[in-house]
């Protein structure tokens, strides 16, 4: 029997539509002013510390692009109550890394780049399960694209030098997490 949802073509036009206009400023649509100002300090790490103009902005946009899909499948209620409690616990994963970046922030010298690559590894492991039915492999790809480029212990370590040359990306990076916990979207 052939199955054919409307339902389903319209939400697979929308990741398609949004996958494709995934830029800064079609992602003001989606994306708050504080995350937006995250997400260009990650970028000016990124092409600081790769030298690369355009890995950067292929690791914001496949970020940007990820976001956006699982907001749009969380909106149209695609997750099954399972696949909500691996958002949950996801969602606490993320508030303890954040936690944990502004703590290695605020004290010097107490940065360890296992703890932060661990969690960030680990949050990749439970967005990818999250995903597994409701996005491609090309997605999956990018969400590993992502947290492989975050989670690399030498650019962690470049990141949290206290006198490092990113320690001004750190700051904005560290304040703009802070509010997001305090606004509750962390």
């Amino acid at each position: 029997m052939d199955h054919f949802s409307s339902k389903d073509m319209a939400l697979s036009a929308q990741k398609k539509i949004l996958s494709r206009m995934a830029t800064k400023s079609s992602v003001q649509m989606f994306i708050d002013d504080t995350t937006s100002e995250i997400l260009d300090e990650l970028y000016r790490v990124s092409k600081g510390y790769s030298g690369n103009k355009s890995e950067a902005q292929k690791v914001i946009k496949d970020l940007v692009k990820i976001a956006v899909k699982i907001g749009l499948l969380f909106r149209n209620n695609r997750f099954s109550t399972e696949e909500l409690g691996i958002a949950t616990d996801f969602k606490k994963k993320l508030h303890q890394g954040a936690m944990t970046a502004i703590s290695f922030y605020e004290v010097d010298f107490t940065f360890d780049n296992g703890v932060m690559s661990e969690i960030l590894t680990s949050c990749r492991d439970m967005l990818l399960k999250l995903v597994n039915t409701h996005l491609t492999p090309k997605s999956h790809n990018r969400i590993n694209h992502v947290f492989n480029h975050y989670s690399d212990p030498e650019l962690l370590t470049k990141l949290y030098e206290p006198s490092g040359p990113f320690r001004p990306n750190l700051t904005k990076i560290c304040k703009g997490l802070d509010k997001l916990m305090e606004d509750g979207t962390i």
